[in-house]
Order: C-alpha cells, then sequence, then structure tokens
C-alpha cells in the first residue's frame, strides 16, 4: 500500500494499524494526517509507547495521557478515581482520534487498560470509547519491555480484535538504497535468513583492532555504550565545552522530556569530538542519526560547528523538544540537538537513520534486536560488525505468523477502498471531519497579513492546476491520492472554471488515444461509475485510468 492510500484510509475515520518495514514511511504518512485534521480544525492526542519516541513527535506517553502510569493491573475504584481527575477528563472527553507511536513496545495489558479508561470516561461501551485509534509501528522491532502475561503483543490482546483494525501495510522503502541488503532485511522479517545471507554479512566483520574511526557503535547494554563514549572523550587533549538544557512547564511533564530526550541535559563536547544529531531539522538538512565531528564554536554564540560526514559544516543552534496538548505547549526542554556518538543503544537508536555504523550484535540478547540495529543502515557498504550470537538474526515467531495476516488485511483494504468512486470516498472523509467537530473549509495563513483565511478544498486544486503543476504533483502537494484530485478536476471541469482543451493539454496523445478507447466501454455499458466498466475490462485498467478517460470526454 502507498502512503497516499493509507492516509486516504485514514481519513474515513477508520481504526487502522499503520505498518510497514523501517523506513517505508511511516512516520510521514502519520505526521500528513495529523496536518490534514488540523487543516481541518480537529486536534489529534499524539501518544507513544516510550518516552523517547514521543519527544520525536511532540507528544506524550500514552501511560500518561491516560492517567494510568506504572499501573499494570486497573480496579474499578481505580477507574472511577480516574474519571474524577477533571484534567484527565476533559483530555479524554473531547479527543476523537488518539495516534499511538511505536506500538509495538507496548503490552498487550497496557493497551487494553488505555481502553478501559476511555470507555469509561466517555461513558461507551465501544472500544475506546468511540475514539478513532491509529496504531504506528512495526511488531518487528523490539517488543514491550515488561512480559508480565502471555499476552506479550498489542495485538494479542481483546480489545485488539474488538477494536477491529484496518491493517495498512506500507510496501514503499525510503530509507535502504542496496537491494543485496533490502533482501537481507527481508529475510530476517520472513524467518527465511540463511547460510547465503550469513556470508553476504561475514563480509562485513572486522575486529576492534581494525575498527574504523568516527562511526557510531551500536550495543545492546548502556554499560559499553557509557564506557566508550567517556573514555573517547577523555582523550581528547582540548578544553571541554558544556552546554545546559533548559526548561519551562510543570516539574512532572519536564522531568519525562529530560528522561526521554536523546540529547543529555548536560552536554559535554570537545573539538575533534563525533557527535549525531537527536533531531529532525528540514532546514539545516539533517535527521535524527546525522553523524558528524566537532571542528569549531562560533566566536559569537559558542555553539558548536560541526562537519557532517558528506562535508556539510552546520554551526549547531538549539532546538526544542515539548509536549503539547490540544495545540497548547504544555512543557518545554532546549538544547543543542547533538549526543556524543561514538556509541550508542540499539534501544536509543530506533527511529534513526545512519550511514555508518558498527555493531557488536554478541550479546544480543532479545528478539528483534539485531534487526533494529541492521535497519538502521542504508546499505551494506555503511556496515561494520563486530559478532553476531544466535539470537541476532532471529525475530519473534508469534510475529511471523501474525505478519502474513497483517499483509492479507492490507491487500484487502487497499482493494476495497480503490474500488470506491470518489465522491463516496469524499463523502466519509466530510463526514469524519464534521462527526469529529472539525471543518470542511481547510485553514490557511495569508502570508501578507498573517490572518487565518479559509478556501475550499477544490479551490485550493484549482490554484495549482492553473500553476501549471501537473495532477500527480497537485496530489503529492495536496497529500491526497491521485483520484480525488482527479475528481475534484471534474467537479471544476462541471462548474465551467477549467475547460476541456486545458484538460487536454495536461495529457500526451498517447494517453488522450487510450482514454478515448475506455470510455467506449463507459457508452457500451450507458453507465458513469467506475466499478461496472472496471469489472467488464477484468481490471486491467486501474481505476484513475478510468477516471481519466471518464474526464476527458
Amino acid at each position: 500500500m502507498t502512503q497516499q492510500e493509507a492516509l486516504d484510509i485514514l481519513k474515513t475515520g477508520a481504526n487502522a494499524f499503520l505498518t510497514g518495514e523501517p523506513g517505508a514511511g511511516k512516520t510521514y504518512t502519520i505526521n500528513s494526517f495529523v496536518r490534514y485534521l488540523r487543516e481541518h480544525s480537529v486536534e489529534p492526542a499524539i501518544t507513544a509507547s516510550t518516552g523517547i519516541a514521543a519527544t520525536h513527535i511532540h507528544g506524550m506517553t500514552i501511560h500518561s495521557w491516560a492517567g494510568i502510569g506504572i499501573k499494570d493491573t486497573l480496579t474499578a475504584f481505580d477507574l472511577d478515581h480516574l474519571s474524577q481527575n477533571k484534567t484527565l477528563y476533559t483530555r479524554i472527553s473531547k479527543t476523537k482520534v488518539l495516534i499511538i507511536d511505536e506500538i509495538s513496545m507496548l503490552s498487550a495489558r497496557t493497551f487494553s487498560m488505555v481502553d478501559m479508561v476511555c470507555r469509561v470516561i466517555k461513558g461507551s461501551s465501544d472500544p475506546f470509547g468511540g475514539i478513532q485509534i491509529i496504531c504506528v509501528g512495526d511488531f518487528f522491532q523490539l517488543p514491550p519491555v515488561s512480559r508480565a502475561t502471555r499476552e506479550q503483543f498489542a495485538f494479542e490482546s481483546m480489545t485488539w480484535k474488538d477494536s477491529k483494525f484496518i491493517t495498512c501495510y506500507l510496501d514503499s522503502q525510503h530509507r535502504q538504497d542496496d537491494r543485496t541488503y533490502l533482501g537481507i532485511l527481508d529475510a530476517i522479517r520472513r524467518d527465511e535468513f540463511n547460510e547465503d545471507h550469513l556470508e553476504t554479512l561475514s563480509d562485513r566483520l572486522i575486529t576492534r583492532e581494525t575498527m574504523p574511526e568516527n562511526i557510531t557503535k551500536l550495543f545492546p547494554h548502556n554499560v559499553d555504550v557509557d564506557k566508550i563514549n567517556t573514555g573517547e572523550l577523555a582523550k581528547i587533549d582540548a578544553p571541554a565545552q558544556t552546554f545546559v538544557m533548559t526548561s519551562k512547564g510543570r516539574d512532572l511533564l519536564v522531568a519525562a522530556l529530560k528522561k526521554s530526550c536523546l540529547s543529555p541535559e548536560h552536554l559535554i563536547i570537545k573539538l575533534g569530538a563525533t557527535v549525531m544529531f537527536t533531531k529532525n531539522n528540514s532546514q539545516e538538512n539533517y535527521v535524527n542519526g546525522t553523524l558528524a565531528t566537532v571542528i569549531g564554536f562560533d566566536p559569537l554564540t559558542s555553539n558548536p560547528i560541526v562537519e557532517t560526514v558528506t562535508g556539510r559544516k552546520i554551526t549547531v543552534m538549539p532546538m526544542e523538544w515539548s509536549i503539547e496538548e490540544d495545540g497548547k505547549i504544555k512543557a518545554q526542554i532546549t538544547q543543542l540537538p547533538l549526543r556524543l556518538a561514538w556509541a550508542i543503544t540499539v534501544h536509543k537508536s530506533q527511529g534513526m537513520t545512519l550511514d555508518k555504523a558498527i555493531m557488536d550484535l554478541s550479546l544480543s540478547f532479545e528478539y528483534g534486536q539485531g534487526y533494529v540495529a541492521l535497519s538502521r543502515v542504508k546499505n551494506l557498504s555503511g556496515l561494520h560488525i563486530l559478532g553476531w550470537n544466535q539470537i541476532a538474526f532471529k525475530v519473534h515467531p508469534t510475529i511471523i505468523d501474525k505478519d502474513d495476516y497483517f499483509r492479507s488485511n492490507s491487500l484487502d483494504a487497499e482493494t476495497r477502498f480503490g474500488s470506491l468512486e470518489i465522491d463516496e470516498l469524499d463523502l466519509m472523509h466530510r463526514n469524519f471531519i464534521l462527526a469529529s467537530g472539525g471543518k470542511l473549509e481547510k485553514k490557511e495563513v495569508d502570508a501578507a497579513n498573517n490572518k487565518a483565511i479559509k478556501i475550499s478544498t477544490h479551490e485550493e486544486t484549482l490554484k495549482l492546476f492553473k500553476s501549471g503543476k501537473s495532477f500527480r504533483e497537485i496530489a503529492t502537494i495536496r497529500g491526497m491520492v491521485l483520484g480525488t484530485i482527479l475528481q475534484h478536476i471534474e467537479d471544476l471541469k462541471e462548474e465551467q472554471k477549467i475547460t476541456l482543451d486545458e484538460i487536454k493539454n495536461v495529457f500526451d496523445k498517447e494517453t488522450v488515444k487510450k482514454s478515448k478507447a475506455i470510455h467506449k466501454i463507459f457508452d457500451k455499458l450507458g453507465t458513469s461509475p467506475l466499478k461496472p466498466v472496471f469489472e467488464k475490462l477484468g481490471g486491467k485498467q486501474s481505476y484513475d485510468d478510468l477516471r481519466i478517460a471518464r474526464l476527458l470526454y
């Protein structure tokens, strides 16, 4: 399933499990959905199973959001007490959409407790009290830390079954660019890792004496990481510079942010230190995991100047991590988005993209740990392995079986939603926005006077079309599927805001000729809906091809 197909399903209000391999675009898709909701005046609750993941998405942990903290059971008294908490009651009662990131690390027990709290506060027997639930993550990655019950994974709970999730399994790949390496990672996921794959990885074996310098090392245990970072920094004969984190907001929330932030409260670095960015910054073109070396300090601000592995020089400015609720900042910390990066734990590397890494998998102790470590790196040439043990390339057998179901469920959803008429899908989107208390007209900002203005979705498509954008470019810019844009163009054509000649100018002669042949089937069947034509042609033409034919004639 593509990112836009998944987004189209999320917009209907259905409970969904957004998954896919590392680098498939889960974060991009969920960010697009959040942006869409906010544009239509619907504020989602954004949470994650761990504090580290929560800081990445400017949210809070699901434990804090639901008020359950570290509890592993909820009694009737606990539920009554939670429902009397004014802040919690207000937060949950007005929530229409709940996003839970890194779902693989949330236990079935905790997942069910969140459901119980929502049902009580919402006063509804529906799963999560009727809130749309979007679970994001990949169960092949790290599992829950606590295993108090057999129901280890969230999908094993009755709550998951009751919620009737639609699986959106993203199948594109935006991180790895090496086919051989992708084949190895895919083999691990399918439990088909064999001697040939092992032989390929053996070519990447190194010893501690031949380790490349200034490359991040991944280890399973914290003790190894701390020892290496402290030792390497001490070797540098240069003055140490200390950067202290600042904060504002409620003490408990600030403490949670500090604990979860990958940048330390006191960042101590020296000239020549190996560092890693801990946050994404599209303007400066670095991401969480970009490696660099400290090459100087700005004479005015004292901020470090670093050089990335690609040779780009960046003066690093402080950035903010925050907990937001209802669009308001509840707590915030400010620090340089850096940490020492001679070494890092596999656990803290989850979500990162590394150009190069040295990893020791000989002490792997958990299913998925080796897979998470390997999938951080873009290609084989950036991989250096000190060793491995028997569990390093194993994933949980329960996940292997369940993955087939997830893939099948996603294919069914892709077919089912792909066969819908655009106006049907659009109506579902509109109804969900209205049911969530949102507004159909999209919010934008007039750059001239910084005042909010409203523009209809069709007018926005028209504006982009008139500027010379192709239909696919418009779809990408607007975060919509191509079929939705084609429907907009059909409506605009009927309103005589776009002429047929303008539309034909967009397509080449071959497409116009092909569309003419398809349109003859419309005439022969005496129909306008797409489904009868799709079935008549035996599925040989896509629904978008049929929409184009209907548009051109």
